[in-house]
């Protein structure tokens, strides 16, 4: 699982198999139509798992959250993500996975 931040400021959250060729995918405007109106991406956070269900699952879930959880997750706030779960933000766009 992978976040990428796009040049307006917004994240981006995937999974691959391989990043480096997704993230090559992203530099060259074909790795989602979201990352291809804006670029430049830059690699911020990323998460190793053994298994493809569980890589996703977590996509899926991080998806869902607020941009500030999410920032919390790039700082390596976790001790932040409670309480950031229990706050609403109007900003979000969680249908698209991007924020």
């Amino acid at each position: 699982m992978y976040i990428l931040e796009c040049a307006d400021h917004s994240y981006y959250v995937g999974s691959t198999r391989n990043l480096e060729h997704r993230l090559w995918l992203h530099d060259i405007g074909e790795g989602a139509e979201y990352t291809k109106r804006r670029r430049p991406l830059e690699l911020v956070y990323v998460e190793e798992f053994a298994q493809v269900a569980d890589a996703l699952a977590r996509e899926k879930q991080v998806q869902g959250w607020s941009r500030a959880k999410r920032q919390a997750l790039i700082s390596y706030h976790g001790d932040q993500l409670p309480d950031l779960s229990r706050k609403r933000f109007t900003h979000d766009d969680e249908s698209t996975g991007a924020l």
